[in-house]
């Protein structure tokens, strides 16, 4: 596959408070209390459809120096009025019941009309598992392999009803037909889980599975069941690399790597120019500390940050990028007004906007319910 043709180029943001920068509210003066109301929400969502981007990144954790919604709350409080824009919170597998996430997320896919997406995301620390008190921390490789359950255990209880399972038939006074409700049996190193589920199959069968893949432990889980991937790197040569890597997983699990977008972070502070721009992180960087970059950062003008993504196409660096805001709203609404439409204008995005369920934009089929196929 060639990244970044117009077909397959794909555009995500991750929305979090005010912004990656743990400065951000003080330096754009937000009151933090807004950070948490229904409206800021609304909002981010509604700027990042507008110009058509893919997708709406929501962070969650169980450990933060601030206070923190639920993400997939979030997702579901955005969802019935901001159309047009795929919604994907993550999700903390390591402490969560697989069967509580199963339901959440299909109950966001139904308000969603079938643009919900989930990205498992792992608590390592020993506070997060003091939260809970149930199990130690564990290493990476445990983590990732209970992550492979929980995702496993999640799309079979989506499958557990088949699709035409409600048939609210009124003269017999069944809503529901037993026979295509199905117990999936799972037994893992990890927990047991029966079923079926008490959420009917969601519109799209199985919302998008987003998996972050920087680490080897990740890569097995990503390969299996990723339909998405988001890397992170400190320059477009070491994505490619990754990339590559991402490929090869996938094609070890016997999936075809061209069925499976792989989306770079690019941290974002956008400004007239260049100097103005790096003046503003070093504002930043006063007033909270220093923050190092986590994958490529572009703090330039919206040109510098189209040319950076004219040079990931030459280097086959990703499919598509998420966009990671130093400071919202300020860079979103820069990304949406001047950066998506030079994009566009060379070519590197498409014009206007992608309707229809999340997994039609990214090029994926509904998946058949294999119970179903059973019983046929």
């Amino acid at each position: 596959m060639s990244p970044f043709t117009e077909a397959r180029m794909h555009l995500g943001v991750e929305l979090c408070g005010a912004g990656r920068h743990p400065g951000a509210a003080r330096w754009a003066r937000i009151d933090p209390a807004a950070l948490l109301t229904p409206a800021h929400h609304v909002a981010l969502a509604r700027t990042a459809a507008r110009r058509g981007l893919d997708l709406a990144f929501v962070p969650d954790t169980f450990v933060d120096d601030v206070p923190v919604l639920e993400a997939v709350a979030v997702a579901a409080r955005v969802a019935p009025v901001v159309s047009g824009i795929g919604l994907v919170p993550a999700v903390p597998v390591t402490h969560t019941e697989p069967f509580h996430v199963s339901k959440a997320v299909a109950t966001l896919d139904t308000v969603s009309g079938g643009r919900a997406g989930w990205e498992p995301v792992l608590s390592r620390t020993p506070a997060e598992a003091a939260l809970f008190g149930r199990k130690p921390a564990a290493p990476p490789d445990v983590l990732w392999r209970e992550a492979a359950d929980v995702v496993e255990v999640v799309v079979r209880l989506w499958d557990s009803w088949e699709d035409d399972a409600v048939i609210r038939d009124v003269a017999t006074g069944r809503y529901l037909d037993r026979d295509k409700l199905h117990y999936i049996d799972f037994a893992g190193e990890f927990f047991s889980v029966k079923g079926p589920s008490i959420t009917p199959r969601p519109p799209q069968g199985h919302p998008l599975v987003v998996v972050r893949a920087d680490e080897p432990a990740a890569l097995p889980v990503a390969g299996r069941w990723a339909d998405v991937v988001r890397i992170a790197a400190p320059d477009l040569d070491a994505a490619a690399v990754t990339r590559e890597r991402v490929r090869t997983a996938v094609a070890a699990a016997g999936r075809d790597p061209d069925d499976v977008t792989v989306l770079l972070d690019v941290e974002v502070h956008l400004a007239e120019d260049a100097y103005r721009a790096r003046a503003d992180v070093a504002e930043l960087d006063v007033l909270a500390g220093a923050l190092e970059p986590a994958s490529v950062r572009v703090a330039g003008s919206p040109s510098d940050l189209a040319d950076l993504l004219g040079r990931a196409v030459r280097v086959g660096a990703a499919d598509g990028v998420t966009f990671v805001p130093l400071v919202l709203p300020i860079d979103l609404d820069a990304i949406a007004d001047r950066a998506v439409p030079l994009l566009a204008g060379r070519g590197l995005f498409r014009t206007g906007r992608s309707g229809g369920t999340l997994r039609a934009r990214f090029g994926l089929t509904r998946p058949a319910n294999p119970f179903a196929a059973v019983n046929r």
